[in-house]
């Protein structure tokens, strides 16, 4: 093999801190290097060093708050910035019969999204009218921009967010001395807890893009309806070392219930969202209210006192996250940093039900002694039904013998 074909199996890495390339004998130094990426939390990534002679202990490099930019790929293809943040803490480890080490931890920016609760409300003062809700649409960039992030929202997103919230709207309208009961209210929270919630009740996913020139600043508010093409194709065999789905009705979820009053009429109404597999669609049913015991056991009811314009949000909110818990996988790959969280992956060769499209929900890259490789969970979201699956790659597989 040559000298040039050989680079293909060699991983590669590169750092900066404050904006300058780590220094060669620091990076002779790292024994690990692990980067996570998730759908829930902030990005992280830990970096072990061996410690010689305490060399890297108490050093100005990794002083808290310093600027840390990961890139990891192989030697052919040149690297991948995956991860902008900086530093949040350091640990260090003095053993008995190994060298001592010493382990560095960075964030992405939502970690700082973290620190701290407020107490606020989001509404426009009309003279003479009263207090006008902000649409969530303007709520969660304002947000975001007091974070010093710039945020992104992707078309179908924002358009499901706006069919969402038409309710609220017309109720607002109709009534602009009832519109304070629509007001988005921060009550005692941090911003990350705030926009998760937000973000939640729109069908979005709350994402950190760490690629670009302005890679670590773009809060991409994502809607995993608006991004059902691959990102990266595996096959077992080849690229995937292991993989393990699950399909389970333990506990599913099929539908979503509340009780909704209705004042002009001095009524109470049952609201029921539901998933059809069969027909791969959403449906939606109204009733007079039922005792809950009439409630078949695959729903969820909401307790807490529903309306007209506050259930659309609600019911979506608490519906989407456990239909997409029915088939859920983890695995793990070559190292690939086009697998990370919100990416959707291409699984080859494991069957029709196990294969196709499905929707990162965390990755961990790992570069140490054995080599790069990439730790995964992955979830089958309901969207992906609107493919068909020979078009997804879910192929039957044929026996050999």
């Amino acid at each position: 093999m040559s000298a040039a074909a050989s680079l293909r199996f060699m991983p590669d890495f590169r750092l900066q801190l404050n904006g300058a390339p780590a220094p060669p004998e620091l990076r002779a130094s790292v024994v690990r290097v692990a980067m996570v990426s998730g759908l829930e939390g902030s990005d992280r990534v830990e970096l072990t060093l061996v410690n010689d002679g305490l060399r890297w202990l108490d050093n100005p490099l990794f002083a808290l708050d310093t600027s840390f930019v990961l890139s990891l790929g192989y030697a052919d293809t040149d690297v991948e910035q995956v991860f902008v943040g900086s530093v949040v803490g350091i640990s260090a480890d003095f053993p008995a019969n190994a060298a001592p080490t010493v382990t560095v931890v960075a964030h992405d920016a939502r970690y700082g999204m973290t620190r701290g609760q407020k107490v606020r409300w989001f509404a426009i003062p009309i003279p003479s009218v009263g207090n006008f809700p902000i649409p969530d649409l303007a709520t969660a960039p304002l947000v975001a921009l007091e974070n010093l992030l710039l945020p992104v929202l992707d078309p179908v997103g924002a358009a499901i967010s706006i069919l969402i919230g038409g309710a609220e709207a017309a109720a607002a309208i109709a009534d602009p001395g009832g519109a304070q009961k629509f007001i988005r209210k921060q009550a005692n929270e941090s911003d990350y807890e705030f926009l998760s919630k937000l973000a939640r009740e729109n069908g979005w996913e709350m994402i950190v893009d760490h690629t670009g020139p302005v890679g670590g600043h773009l809060l991409h508010f994502m809607s995993p309806l608006d991004h059902l093409d691959p990102d990266v194709e595996l096959s077992y065999g080849r690229d995937v070392i292991d993989f393990m789905p699950r399909i389970s009705n333990v506990g599913q979820i099929l539908s979503v219930a509340g009780y909704v009053w209705v004042p002009a009429i001095k009524l109470s109404f049952t609201i029921v969202l539901g998933w059809d597999w069969d027909r791969m669609s959403l449906s939606l049913l109204i009733y007079p209210t039922v005792p809950l015991g009439d409630v078949v056991p695959t729903t969820h009811f909401i307790r807490d006192p529903l309306t007209l314009a506050s259930a659309p949000r609600k019911l979506v909110g608490e519906l989407l996250p456990k239909l997409n818990k029915r088939l859920t996988a983890t695995g793990t790959a070559l190292g690939d940093p086009a697998i990370r969280a919100g990416s959707v992956a291409r699984i080859n060769g494991v069957g029709v039900q196990f294969g196709g499209l499905w929707r990162v929900t965390e990755a961990t890259h790992t570069l140490d002694g054995g080599g790069f490789h990439t730790q995964f969970k992955a979830r089958k979201e309901i969207w992906f039904g609107s493919i068909p699956l020979p078009a997804q790659g879910a192929v039957p597989i044929r026996a050999s013998f």
